[in-house]
């Protein structure tokens, strides 16, 4: 299994799991996406929420053994995965994700995320970006401007940012990340012209108490 899970994960506010899933697992994940977003439609913002309600491919792969046990080290016995969305960059939706906390975008308990590479992510199709460390400081106040039209309603201000130590974590297909709803995070535009598309999952405590989430339909426990 991996080594460190736990501490890189309560220091760094995140820790990288790498070839988690193999090539072949990944180009199945890609394939069945791809039949998720044609029955199904896409986003302007390039964002599909509730794959494993669509199939039950992202179900399994929600349940993934070696992942369920990182998560286990991370959260306890009791891990509850609540959803899944796909994030897709291609040419032409190729936009960045600007800096942010997921928290806002939920509250109640801190839950734990795992972005998944669908392909590999570089600085030049749009990896992640991430503040170690950030997670913290607690909720920060998203006062960031939003009015560009794509989505990110909570956004972090510019002076969140000065003197922070910024690390882009590429990654290579199959390789997952795990991280905590308060890191700072955001991810570079798709410039290269190629595909970039994420698997991103989150998962909560189970002894904890949440309200209801209404994009929760396919929660179950891991």
């Amino acid at each position: 299994m991996y080594a460190n899970v736990k501490s890189n994960y309560a220091q760094a506010g995140y820790t990288v799991l790498r070839q988690l899933f193999t090539k072949e697992e990944v180009a199945a994940y890609k394939e069945e996406a791809g039949k998720v977003l044609e029955q199904h439609g896409v986003g302007k913002e390039g964002v599909y929420l509730g794959m494993a309600v669509a199939s039950d491919v992202f179900k399994k792969a929600a349940a993934h053994p070696p992942l369920v046990h990182a998560l286990k080290e991370i959260i306890g016995d009791d891990v509850v995965f609540l959803s899944d969305k796909l994030v897709f960059k291609n040419a032409s939706t190729d936009f960045g994700s600007p800096w942010h906390q997921d928290y806002p975008y939920w509250k109640g308990s801190h839950k734990v995320s795992v972005w998944i590479a669908l392909d590999d992510a570089t600085p030049e199709n749009g990896c992640l970006r991430i503040v170690p460390g950030s997670h913290l400081k607690g909720a920060s106040t998203h006062g960031g401007d939003a009015s560009d039209g794509l989505g990110f309603k909570n956004r972090l201000e510019d002076k969140d940012l000065e003197g922070e130590p910024i690390v882009d974590l590429s990654a290579s297909r199959g390789d997952a990340i795990i991280f905590h709803d308060l890191l700072y995070h955001a991810s570079y535009p798709n410039t290269s012209g190629k595909d970039r598309w994420a698997l991103i999952s989150t998962y909560k405590d189970g002894t904890q108490e949440d309200p209801e989430y209404s994009w929760s339909k396919a929660a179950f426990k891991v």
